[in-house]
């Protein structure tokens, strides 16, 4: 199999705007991606491109006025992991010789408020017990009894990734609080408030990949794709709609299987990151995941954002993005906009939020139908 890079990246800011459709958001990431990557429309050979909530063919929607040449076009819907799901395919292509050169895109136009119809049964939605917070609610009070994480914890993750987002054009909130004010913003579901939860909202990114022993053609400035890896859950990650996903069971959880069969195809372990972009919903899930995904034990992720590890000049930075509580989550394009960042820091293009020396880097979501995508990027 071929060595897959990452040629170039591009990317529409992610927040709210009326006058746009999501055809012009769309071609927008397209765009800049092709001029990073030093290529023409013309130079792409197939196209993969992830979206939740629009219409029939929006791919093609999309792409065809770059140039109608014929190539093929596929749609991806895999909930949060569409992006995801949508390099994992062009991937595939290309390391298999299918290909040498494609386009990953991702994008989104949101509603406003909860997502509705999220792979729950008609009698969750019917009793409201569809409501995507009251899991997230759940699934963090379980760690909260077991291991004394706290509230004022959840507000310092909900503060690092907000004034982490100051330094990214790109977020849809780009405005420092404090704790204070994360613990006395709204109550939206116990004990998670109205700052420890992330916005629905609309935006793009994209990739170009290239086969590696031809993107010297193109440019010299790529980044290599370490691994790709995709999971569904089990029978025995299902939750019930009153009753919590214990994070207690003996048997690893969805993110924690998807984590090792990247680590496993990359060669290296946790130890081995120098930051990580990874789904953070709600404060809760920055903690969950950042265990999941090996970055410390079980039961001390409270401990890591007490003592800074996570901040951008911790040992292991987590969302210096601002993550999705800052950026919002388009859900297309929010795993590539994870691949948007690595690409640019694993590059020393990200500016202001840039981590020093960092040479490998991992994206993580984890979104409805139990859909999980892990992505290793390095040097």
């Amino acid at each position: 199999m071929r060595e897959v890079v990452i040629a170039g990246v591009g990317i529409h800011p992610f927040g709210r705007f009326p006058d746009k459709d999501y055809r012009e958001i769309g071609r927008t990431a397209v765009v800049m991606a092709l001029k990073d990557a030093n290529m023409q429309w013309k130079d792409i050979q197939t196209a993969y491109v992830g979206n939740v909530m629009a219409e029939m063919a929006k791919g093609h929607n999309v792409l065809q006025p770059l140039g109608v040449t014929g190539i093929p076009i596929i749609n991806v819907e895999n909930a949060c992991a569409s992006g995801g799901a949508s390099l994992r395919l062009a991937y595939d292509a290309i390391a298999n010789g299918l290909y040498d050169v494609a386009l990953v895109m991702g994008v989104e136009k949101a509603p406003k408020g909860f997502i509705a119809n999220c792979g729950y049964d008609r009698w969750q939605m019917w009793t409201g017990m569809g409501v995507n917070p009251l899991y997230f609610a759940m699934n963090i009070q379980d760690h909260m009894i077991q291991y004394g994480t706290t509230s004022e914890q959840l507000a310092k993750i909900s503060v690092k990734n907000h004034r982490n987002a100051t330094k990214n054009p790109y977020a849809m909130y780009r405005k420092e609080f404090s704790i204070e004010e994360v613990l006395n913003s709204p109550m939206v579901c116990e004990p998670l408030t109205l700052l420890m939860l992330c916005a629905p909202n609309e935006g793009s990114a994209a990739a170009v990949l290239c086969a590696k022993d031809v993107v010297h053609k193109y440019t010299t400035k790529y980044v290599t794709i370490a691994a790709t890896a995709l999971c569904t859950r089990l029978p025995q990650d299902m939750f019930l709609p009153a009753v919590s996903a214990p994070t207690n069971l003996d048997h690893p959880t969805l993110t924690e299987r998807t984590a090792s069969m990247a680590y496993k195809m990359a060669g290296i372990g946790p130890e081995d990151l120098s930051l990580v972009e990874l789904q953070d919903t709600d404060a809760g899930s920055e903690i969950l995941y950042t265990e999941g995904l090996g970055l410390c034990p079980k039961g001390e992720a409270g401990r890591l954002i007490d003592e800074g590890v996570t901040e951008p000049t911790g040992r292991i930075p987590v969302n210096v993005s601002g993550g999705l509580l800052s950026k919002g989550e388009p859900l297309g394009a929010s795993s590539l906009g994870q691949v948007v960042e690595l690409t640019w820091q694993l590059r020393d293009d990200a500016g202001p939020r840039q981590i020093q020396g960092a040479k490998v880097g991992l994206g993580h979501t984890e979104g409805a139908g139990g859909n999980c995508s892990v992505i290793i990027l390095k040097r």
